[in-house]
């Protein structure tokens, strides 16, 4: 998926939305325990800034930070999707966002990362997410509904759901295609642009917070870039050297080479930049794992697991504290000169 910055920023609302029914391929355990850092009182409590890689404010399933209006919007999209499948011909049966939450990988996110590590290792090759919150799950209702249906009414049904060609996953297209032309959304994309805001009108509501995220992304590199930081890093990669996991210099490396075999198992090519703020923007649901080869799979889950709790002990040993010493003292910073700035971020925010 490409997205602009402004994207971005629309995307993070849809996915707060699709709490329970998240399609990240491998949220991390245990960052709704961390601490708050000094931005996250302006950018949301699940704002997270992680050693090597980008600023985020995200919210996990399981964590407990879901609200009333959350679920109370996420009840309304559900409402909306039954009614427009009846009007589409098809039968919906409307799922109470307290039973997508309780999902059978949502005890996982609850876990320490630590322990998530020794179970699932990253989340990536362990958990078949295509499975772990989506009309293949056994307790929701609707799959069975669809397969009920003959393979040519199934493909309606799917059509009429995610929007033409979507698939019978979670994806949603909400940018505008390549011709410039709103793109077919289905029941699901229409009953949250109904609750949430139309997701392609709001991206140009972002870029006014343009300044603000470019100065962000400049703090990001201030804080990796950090002598601290860089010396904290190669400990970590030393360490994890020492423990028999050799060839990681950025901290985004051991994670991205199990997300790298994975795709090989799955035939995943890395996907094509689009162009501009009117490239294509699809949250899309992520492939199923039941055409890899089984040995091969299981073979990857031993090794990420392996990596996962080396990783995560290096860090702790030797990455975390210096890192968060910096990160904090330079968002501290951060937050004094652009106080009106991040203040009229999180304003905004709250009152979408």
């Amino acid at each position: 998926m490409r997205t602009s910055r402004t994207a971005l920023a629309a995307l993070a609302v849809l996915a707060l939305a699709a709490c329970g029914n998240n399609q990240d391929k491998a949220p991390v355990a245990g960052d709704s325990k961390s601490d708050k850092s000094p931005l996250a009182e302006y950018m949301g409590d699940g704002f997270i800034s992680a050693g090597g890689g980008m600023m985020a404010a995200t919210r996990s399933v399981g964590s407990g930070q879901t609200t009333e209006e959350d679920l109370a919007k996420q009840r309304k999209v559900e409402e909306s999707i039954v009614g427009c499948m009846k009007t589409a011909g098809f039968e919906y049966i409307a799922v109470p966002p307290e039973q997508k939450q309780k999902g059978k990988f949502a005890e996982a996110f609850d876990l320490p990362k630590d322990k998530f590590a020794e179970q699932y290792g990253y989340g990536i090759s362990t958990i078949d997410w295509s499975k772990a919150n989506s009309e293949d799950d056994a307790s929701n209702p609707n799959k069975k509904v669809r397969d009920a249906l003959s393979k040519t009414a199934q493909t309606a049904y799917d059509d009429a759901l995610n929007g033409k060609g979507a698939g019978s996953g979670t994806a949603i297209a909400i940018g505008p295609n390549g011709s410039g032309k709103p793109q077919d959304v289905g029941c699901r994309g229409k009953a949250f642009n109904e609750a949430y805001g139309d997701m392609s009108k709001n991206q140009d509501d972002f870029k006014k917070y343009d300044a603000l995220f470019k100065d962000l992304e400049a703090l990001n590199k201030r804080v990796n870039n950090d002598q601290r930081v860089v010396d904290a890093t190669k400990a970590w990669s030393d360490c994890l050297a020492d423990s028999g996991h050799t060839g990681f210099t950025k901290l985004e490396d051991a994670r991205g080479s199990i997300q790298k075999k994975l795709d090989g198992l799955l035939g995943t090519k890395p996907e094509q930049p689009g162009k501009g703020d009117n490239a294509n923007v699809t949250i899309g649901g992520p492939p199923s794992f039941d055409k890899v080869d089984a040995a091969k799979l299981g073979e990857l889950r031993k090794a990420e697991t392996e990596l996962a709790v080396a990783d995560q002990k290096c860090k702790a040993k030797a990455f975390d504290e210096p890192f968060k010493t910096v990160q904090y003292a330079l968002e501290k910073e951060f937050v004094a000169q652009h106080k009106a700035e991040l203040e009229a971020y999180r304003d905004g925010m709250a009152n979408r």
